[in-house]
């Protein structure tokens, strides 16, 4: 009996069930969630004590724990007053069909285990490489998240450089050179490093833009030496999208492959008012966006799409003696398009919100977004002691406080985490402080946005 009590139905198992959906409803359907904040590793040993023991605490104690102790210790990232960062704000669909891929059991790396699960995922996938201009015949995987999302795709093109080089009769270089801005995220050259590549860093325009003139310099610099250039589809300090269609444009000149690391930003291309903005992600050879952001997932998501899969299989697919009866079959295995292997199908909260709300709600959330920052970038600007550091393209506000130092912004952070009013945490550009709100839930409002800018006396 007592090694099959962890898995067999039974009253006390009912109980755990119960106790855990009755938490998790209360908590999905609360109006009044805490924001909450961290505690310290001393003050959180004394509080929770020890709680992995040989006959355990049972469930009811051990819920208890998390509830009132260390639930609290965590900040709520879906907060409509958690600025900093990227926030989530995941649907109340989204969320509680979470709930429903844990308890199904589901495995969503291959086809024959999961083809239900992969069938769903890939309609989203296609939904969103329709969105983004690229062929019906695009598709990819869901993975963890952006930084992962970024190597899969870089590695891929690694991939495909090589084979070109060797398919021509050429050497492959002694290290290979991945082309980003100054302002692209930090997963790039995280990539980069685990690759044992080189990243050449392009300076960016004043503006932070990265324009098509320096990356063609960097291109005829390093010729075949260069895998993949990256352009920002929205940053994550600024939201700044980079000049992607200029680089686009270059691929008439150059044989390159093209990623848009569009992990934040990519998702505004659901509001008519933004598409311009992102003229050329059409032309990528693979794309990222991360629906744990601004696509109302739960973490971790972030769906990566090759312009051509094939590409993306050639680089990832793993052979071994016990995987033969998957690799052999033929059939669309998302664990051949990633580095990961074993994954939940973490696609299906999306897919089931999208099916569930429609694609016009997501619509209208992403413009109601762009209009709050603008109106919320006006009030910043039409106040004396507050400065613009630069007009927002997509939903990041970044200001200053007139003679405010670096001390000042983090006393005043302090204050509004302690108070339980805000999470708005310091941040720089260019060695001089500023602060920033990054605006992504749409319960999020322009009350709210004025009530912080009020407490910066």
């Amino acid at each position: 009996m007592g090694a099959e009590r962890m898995h067999a139905a039974s009253a006390e198992s009912t109980a755990i069930v119960d106790a855990v959906l009755d938490y998790s409803r209360r908590r999905m359907l609360a109006a009044d969630v805490p924001l909450d904040k961290p505690q310290s590793p001393a003050e959180l040993n004394r509080l929770v004590g020890t709680t992995i023991t040989d006959a355990g605490l049972g469930s009811q104690r051990a819920l208890s724990v998390f509830e009132h102790i260390l639930a609290p210790a965590c900040l709520t990232t879906s907060h409509p007053s958690y600025l900093s960062f990227i926030p989530t704000a995941p649907t109340i669909a989204s969320i509680a069909f979470d709930l429903v891929v844990s308890a199904s059991g589901l495995y969503g790396g291959s086809w024959l285990e999961g083809a239900g699960a992969v069938h769903a995922e890939n309609e989203v996938l296609s939904f969103l490489a329709s969105e983004f201009g690229l062929p019906d015949t695009a598709g990819g995987v869901f993975v963890q998240g952006g930084t992962i999302g970024n190597l899969s795709a870089l590695v891929a093109a690694r991939e495909s450089a090589k084979a070109k080089l060797l398919e021509a009769g050429k050497e492959l270089p002694t290290r290979w050179k991945i082309v980003c801005s100054v302002e692209a995220h930090s997963s790039n050259k995280s990539a980069a490093k685990v690759m044992d590549a080189d990243v050449l860093l392009v300076p960016a325009g004043d503006d932070g833009v990265l324009r098509a003139d320096a990356v063609r310099e960097a291109l005829r610099e390093h010729g075949d030496e260069i895998c993949a250039v990256v352009a920002t589809g929205g940053s994550t300090n600024f939201g700044i999208v980079d000049d992607i269609a200029g680089i686009a444009a270059l691929k008439d000149e150059f044989d390159f492959w093209l990623h848009i690391d569009g992990a934040y930003g990519l998702t505004a291309m659901l509001a008519p008012e933004a598409r311009g903005i992102f003229a050329g992600v059409e032309r990528a050879d693979s794309v990222i966006v991360d629906p744990h952001k601004w696509l109302f997932a739960p973490f971790d998501c972030c769906a990566l799409i090759y312009r051509d899969p094939e590409a993306g299989r050639r680089a990832h697919t793993q052979h071994a003696e016990y995987l033969d009866t998957l690799t052999d079959a033929g059939d669309f295995s998302p664990s051949d398009y990633s580095i990961q292997l074993t994954r939940r199908p973490r696609g299906l909260p999306l897919w089931f919100s999208l099916a569930t709300y429609g694609v016009t709600a997501y619509r209208e959330a992403v413009s109601a977004t762009l209009t709050l920052t603008k109106t919320i970038a006006a009030e910043i600007a039409a106040r004396p002691e507050l400065r613009l550091v630069r007009d927002p393209q997509l939903s990041v506000v970044v200001f200053e406080r007139e003679g405010w130092k670096r001390e000042d912004y983090d006393r005043w952070s302090d204050e509004l985490l302690d108070s339980q009013r805000a999470f708005v945490v310091p941040s720089s550009h260019r060695g001089r402080p500023n602060t920033r709100f990054a605006i992504l839930n749409p319960l999020t409002t322009f009350d709210d946005l004025v009530g912080i800018l009020d407490t910066m006396k």
